[in-house]
């Protein structure tokens, strides 16, 4: 016998990065360090050298302070959809026990038609919805990938109706190019749940039920904050965000650029966009282009954790040492281990996609019901530094982090 529940996601908000994580990280080559290694050890407790010491550490965990408000403001205030819609959080999205025995007894089909799936975060949305699907009775007839190529997204979706889905969850690849393709969908009375985009002019609440996405501008600042404070505020830096018009990937490259609005000493002097499938060669080629053009490069931002491990690659590459700063968005296995092992990787602003997979099921639902549903549904960016890598991980992807990060994390 099934317990009366309501089922919905309803996480807490993520811990942020420990404040003393945060010092350490971004200053662990400070005069601080250095004097109190140093200057106390060896000067028998100086009143003047221990002034000297307080005095900074004082300055150290204000900046510390500064950085943890900064970020708490951002998951707080997580930024509109596509065209302003309001933000409204997924843990407001619930489904009753009368509600979910209506949708069992549908017996109703779901496709789910992505734009990528070769990523940790597709592979927990995917999981979050197959839960969520699993707890509403409703089948999974067809998963797709479109190697985010649009062409072959729109033929997917054509594959997909022939088997008659009550439910399409769907990544587009792009806006413009497969709007047709899902209004077709719409037509046939399919009810459209989108991950990130929407197709272009289509109508929520006519023509799909809503839209779901992790405050991806959010995601953006959070690296831009972590990246400026690594750097004390100076230096140049490359970007290489996402050629493509999705929107969610674009917002993460607005988000990291308004960050830096407050930091006029730290200078873009690179700027090139990967549009795949081979992110993380095509990013290794564009990083190292950078590295070699601009030999004074402090730090570099990627667009996500795949392009970000072929940034990775490039510096080790150029053996550029590990003070060199990168921050990017999600949280891969690769960036997650190189961040516990104090490797370039600083901070990434992260999803929570096994939440969001889990949201976009239910919402679903909402479809298959008739229930009224928000256009623009969110989950908060989730900053992760080496302090929080492991509590994080599962905050994002609904699970332990596999043994090879564990493994990183406690070495």
């Amino acid at each position: 016998m099934r317990s009366p529940c309501t089922l919905e996601f309803a996480p807490p908000l993520p811990a942020l990065p420990r404040r003393a994580e945060v010092a350490h990280r971004c200053h662990r080559n400070s005069i601080f360090k250095r004097l109190l290694h140093r200057g106390v050890g060896s000067s028998c407790g100086n009143p003047i050298v221990i002034a000297v010491v307080l005095s900074l550490a004082g300055a150290i965990l204000s900046e510390a302070n500064d950085l943890e408000a900064a970020l708490a403001k951002v998951q707080a205030n997580p930024a509109p959809g596509p065209n302003g819609e309001k933000p409204v959080l997924a843990s407001d999205i619930k489904l009753s026990p009368e509600e979910l025995e209506k949708i069992r007894a549908m017996k109703a089909k779901a496709a789910i038609v992505m734009h990528y799936t070769a990523t940790e975060w597709a592979r927990a949305q995917m999981k979050g919805q197959r839960d969520a699907f699993e707890k509403m009775g409703v089948e999974i007839i067809a998963v797709t990938d479109a190697g985010y190529k649009a062409d072959r997204q729109v033929a997917d979706i054509e594959t997909v109706l022939a088997k008659k889905p009550n439910i399409i969850i769907s990544a587009p690849a792009e806006e413009g190019a497969t709007a047709e393709a899902y209004r077709r969908a719409a037509q046939q009375g399919v009810k459209l749940v989108f991950i990130d985009q929407t197709g272009r002019g289509l109508k929520p609440g006519e023509e799909y039920v809503s839209l779901v996405s992790s405050d991806n501008r959010g995601m953006g600042v959070v690296g831009g904050l972590i990246m400026a404070d690594a750097l004390k505020g100076k230096g140049e830096i490359g970007v290489i965000p996402h050629a493509s018009d999705l929107f969610a990937t674009r917002e993460r490259y607005v988000g990291f650029k308004e960050a830096l609005k407050d930091f006029p000493d730290i200078k873009i002097v690179a700027d090139q966009g990967v549009g795949g499938p081979d992110f993380s060669g095509e990013a290794e080629r564009v990083a190292s282009a950078m590295l070699t053009s601009n030999r004074g490069l402090k730090g570099i931002w990627a667009v996500w954790d795949v392009p970000t491990e072929g940034v990775l690659s490039a510096l080790r590459t150029a053996d550029k040492p590990n003070s060199f700063v990168v921050t990017t968005c999600d949280l891969g296995a690769n960036i997650a281990i190189d961040m516990c092992q104090d490797g370039y990787v600083k901070a990434t602003g992260s999803q929570r996609p096994y939440q969001a997979g889990y949201t976009e099921a239910l919402l679903g639902g909402y479809g298959l019901l008739g229930k009224e549903a928000p256009a623009y549904v969110v989950l908060p960016a989730l900053p992760v530094t080496k302090g929080n890598v492991l509590p994080a991980w599962k905050d994002a992807n609904g699970e332990d982090a596999p043994d090879k990060v564990r493994k990183a994390c406690s070495d």
